[in-house]
């Protein structure tokens, strides 16, 4: 069965959204969404990492508040570098941060949640994936930033996925 359907959550989810965005059940659309559902997660299944145990489901609600969080304060920060620029607080640069996690799905996760924050880009990761680039738009205390990326974030996805 698994090689019918690698990523079988995968293929409901594409056949209910093909269905859901054509507003019809027509049996056209149910045999376009079947062969959707199966041929997508066929063809795109050396794309997909190794596959994703969660060991703590809490921990992932944290992490989601913590990014919700983070978030709202980054956004109300880059409005106001927007609204009043000659207020700027510090200037934008790089942030090195030294990574101890390893696991691909854990960086990917970190890497969305890098680019969901206004204000910070994932620069750069090291080949052996111990350091991470940050470029951040304000730049007060380096070291504070990577304590914090690493506390709030680093730890938890290690905890969720190593």
């Amino acid at each position: 069965m698994k090689h019918i359907l690698p990523a079988p959550l995968l293929s409901v989810i594409l056949f209910v959204v093909w269905l859901l965005l054509n507003r019809s059940f027509s049996a056209g659309h149910l045999v376009l969404a079947a062969v959707l559902g199966i041929a997508i997660p066929l063809l795109t299944r050396g794309l997909r990492p190794l596959p994703v145990r969660i060991r703590h489901p809490w921990t992932v609600i944290k992490l989601a508040s913590t990014v919700v969080k983070d978030t709202t304060i980054s956004n109300l920060a880059v409005l106001r570098l927007l609204l009043r620029p000659a207020k700027r607080q510090h200037p934008p640069g790089f942030v090195h941060i030294p990574l101890d996690m390893r696991d691909p799905n854990a960086l990917a996760v970190l890497a969305m949640i890098v680019c969901i924050t206004p204000g910070t880009a994932w620069a750069e990761l090291s080949r052996d994936r111990s350091m991470l680039m940050l470029h951040v738009l304000e730049v007060d205390d380096a070291a504070k930033i990577a304590a914090h990326v690493k506390r709030c974030y680093e730890r938890p996805l290690m905890e969720i996925f190593e």
